[in-house]
């Protein structure tokens, strides 16, 4: 059996090294069949971009040797002369920016210029070259002495990309791996501006007018608008998940599994690995796995999580602090329903999370949800889901670990096991100091009771998700209860809570609020569904919140 190059990239170790390989070769046909200038390919996180990059890369680049024994036995050797003439054709630039990140700008750009250096370094035959202007050799020295300023690492790769063109009397494929990696870090650390200010004019310089280019493609998790980086790019065309496009270049189909699964002797497992793995659909290929889980898988064979993605789980922490109605949104998807939501996958990332439309689109683009049924396409109104299990396993832990962050000397499990078990008096000192802290981040506002009661829900869904079916706003009676907690076994304590907010129109007191949530869960009979279901240890309990004050009370 063919070993398992779990973190191997380099299209050309794997296949010297003979690891196992998912012949994704027809993407080297789809790219030069596609007719963009300009072509951004985004997907999630861990599927597979940067090895195609570098399958391209080495199918293209006239600098690689011994090529062809690379591709031997792939698909792409047998679609005809048209495509296999192609191998080795063009002078090629490849660069990837996943490692160009920093805690500051300087870092950034730092880190930026090491990537150039090794590009420039792959080149170093253009500095012996009798058809390259002997100013250019200059300015190829400045970016290899770590001499050059901001303009000149802006027009690195167009100075490369005309230096290749001249020495090699042929275009230039330019070949871009993770190119949102530096915006999506320094919007995180602080520096946006500069940076989006810095990379508009680089991809402006090396894009616009660049006559010595003949292609250029580009990937990346999220699509950034292209009015703030791309806006100088003629002939650019974005293809993302909701695309057919590329749809089965990337990941790993369901036949693509059949096959992996048999050759490793595996076959009979396939019920589970679909249902932590499978669910990602990319344009209309529905049952696309994650690829990354799927090699973690094979080599440990144990079914966890495998897929991490720390950059956007930093985001979905900060998405949590705002509005209430995206918390409300996220239980839905957390009990595995489907919700409708418009997506807008031109991500504009300054104040994402205050804006929900690119909320819903960066989570589609980053693999945490996934399209399920066209709602209005004119409007980008789609029904979203979460993906698989693995998926909602990392929606737990973002959210335990969210809590963890903000409520201080408090662990979730602690406060829900007192719930429970009916310690109900230190379930209250927990729980008040539960309200005062996540209070002290949140606005308070008029939403904020209901912004941390969606939270609060929340929490509950994680924490007890093995023992008890939590339900809120559903219809009970003749009301809507809060929340009701269902036991999983029916001698468990059962829970109806409603949360109230101090009316100052019509209660002068926390106590007339209490009062009056009483009355309405027994005028409304919420206990109706759960006694005719048998259960009949029942503890009705009202939260009544006066701005940061909150109040509890239990029959």
């Amino acid at each position: 059996m063919q070993g398992i190059g779990i973190g191997v990239s380099d299209f050309k170790i794997l296949r010297v090294k003979e690891n196992y390989f998912i012949d994704k070769s027809l993407f080297i046909k789809h790219i030069l069949d596609n007719q963009s200038a300009i072509a951004l390919i985004t997907r999630p996180r861990r599927f597979g971009k940067t090895l195609n990059m570098s399958m391209l890369r080495h199918f293209l680049d006239c600098n690689q040797k011994d090529s062809r024994k690379l591709f031997e036995g792939l698909k792409i050797m047998e679609q005809g002369e048209k495509y296999t003439e192609k191998l080795g054709a063009y002078p090629c630039i490849y660069v990837t920016m996943k490692d160009v990140q920093g805690d500051n700008f300087e870092e950034m750009l730092y880190f930026f210029q090491t990537q150039l250096i090794e590009l420039f370094m792959e080149h170093l035959q253009l500095l012996k070259s009798e058809k390259v202007l002997e100013i250019e050799k200059e300015r190829f020295n400045t970016i290899l002495n770590l001499k050059a300023n901001k303009p000149q690492l802006q027009e690195a790769i167009k100075l490369l990309s005309r230096m290749l063109y001249v020495e090699h009397e042929k275009p230039v494929f330019i070949i871009i791996d993770e190119y949102d990696v530096p915006l999506q870090n320094a919007y995180v650390k602080g520096f946006y501006d500069d940076a989006i200010k810095f990379f508009r004019t680089f991809y402006g310089i090396t894009f616009k007018d660049n006559q010595y280019m003949e292609k250029t493609v580009l990937t990346g998790v999220s699509r950034v608008a292209k009015e703030s980086i791309f806006s100088g790019a003629n002939n650019f065309d974005v293809y993302t998940v909701l695309d057919n496009e590329f749809s089965e270049d990337f990941g790993i189909t369901s036949e693509e599994i059949d096959k992996v699964l048999k050759d490793f002797g595996i076959e009979e497992n396939v019920e589970e690995i679909k249902r932590w793995y499978d669910g990602y659909k990319i344009g209309q290929t529905e049952g696309i796995y994650n690829p990354w889980s799927i090699l973690k898988y094979l080599k440990q064979r144990e079914l966890v999580p495998y897929w991490v993605n720390t950059s956007s789980n930093d985001l979905i922490k900060l998405i949590l602090t705002r509005s209430s109605s995206v918390k409300e949104r996220i239980e839905r998807l957390m009990k595995g329903e489907a919700i409708e939501a418009k997506i807008n996958l031109e991500t504009i990332i300054v104040g994402i999370e205050n804006n929900e439309d690119n909320i819903w689109g960066l989570l589609v683009g980053t693999g945490y949800l996934k399209v399920t049924e066209v709602v209005d396409l004119a409007e980008s109104i789609y029904k979203v889901k979460i993906v698989n299990n693995e998926i909602r396993i990392l929606f737990s832990q973002i959210i335990r670990e969210w809590f963890s962050n903000k409520v201080i000397g408090n662990d979730l499990n602690s406060i829900m096991k007192d719930l429970v078990t009916l310690n109900l008096s230190e379930f209250k000192k927990k729980f008040q100091i539960l309200v005062m802290q996540m209070f002290s981040y949140m606005d308070v506002g008029n939403d904020t009771a209901e912004n941390f009661y969606h939270a609060f829900v929340l929490g509950m869904l994680v924490s007890l998700k093995d023992t008890y079916v939590v339900n809120s706003n559903r219809e009970s009676g003749m009301g809507r209860y809060d929340i009701m907690l269902e036991p999983k076994d029916k001698n468990a304590n059962s829970f109806i809570m409603e949360f109230k907010v101090l009316e100052n129109m019509e209660e002068k007191t926390i106590e007339e609020t209490i009062a009056n949530a009483k009355k309405q869960i027994e005028d409304k009979q919420y206990e109706t569904s759960l006694k005719e279901r048998g259960f009949t240890n029942i503890t009705k309990m009202v939260f009544a919140f006066d701005g940061k004050e909150v109040k509890i009370e239990e029959y």
